[in-house]
């Protein structure tokens, strides 16, 4: 786990791939737990450390992340989702072609028991909203940049696919791609405003995409 930024009110890591977010049926070590051990064995801390985790990414996907080290910046850090502060910025490498338009809008719906998302109508689903950009491609693939609006399940790699233009080595929505290959998203760029003195953060995370 790659220390980006910390002070008293935040901890800013870059997440590797294929570690859960918190801990889950696998039982493999989480990320949260990651941040809670470092933080207790720096500061020896006795008993039980706080941690918020205020946003997720999937378990394949690596990245920018930020914990929020008090319920104070955790609550702030959520406002800051609800009302558009936190900007989310990803690059993918994609297969295909490439969709039309460079704003996609869509409805998603989530199956609890599959842990996979589909487009759906209005009425059944929730709004999702993203736009991207071009990069460079090869003769089959596509390297993107991804502004994210909404944060729904799943959300870049299922609109993506609905459009005939999934994510390389996507095991759940790209029928091509073969057992074992990793997915093709990072999480790139993170700013939002700090919990406590409003001032913007930005931070990035390199990534070496296959293409």
């Amino acid at each position: 786990m790659k220390i980006l930024f910390e002070d008293n009110h935040l901890l800013v890591v870059e997440k590797p791939i294929n570690v859960p977010m918190q801990e889950d049926d696998s039982k493999d070590l989480d990320l949260l737990s990651m941040g809670k051990a470092y933080l207790k064995e720096k500061y020896q801390k006795p008993g039980n450390v706080y941690l918020g985790l205020v946003h997720r990414l999937d378990r394949p996907v690596g990245g920018v992340v930020v914990f929020a080290k008090t319920s104070k910046a955790a609550s702030r850090l959520s406002e800051a989702i609800r009302t558009d502060q936190m900007i989310k910025t990803y690059e993918a490498v994609v297969e295909g072609p490439l969709p039309n338009q460079s704003t996609l809008i869509d409805y998603l719906i989530k199956d609890e028991k599959t842990n996979t998302s589909r487009v759906t109508d209005a009425k059944h689903g929730k709004y999702c909203e993203l736009s991207w950009e071009f990069l460079r491609s090869n003769e089959t693939r596509h390297h993107v940049r991804i502004h994210l609006k909404t944060g729904r399940s799943h959300q870049i790699r299922v609109q993506f696919a609905s459009r005939g233009c999934p994510l390389v080595g996507d095991q759940r929505y790209n029928p091509s791609s073969k057992v074992g290959q990793q997915l093709a998203l990072w999480a790139i760029e993170l700013s939002f405003p700090h919990p406590i003195t409003q001032d913007m953060l930005h931070f990035s995370s390199s990534w070496n995409p296959p293409i």
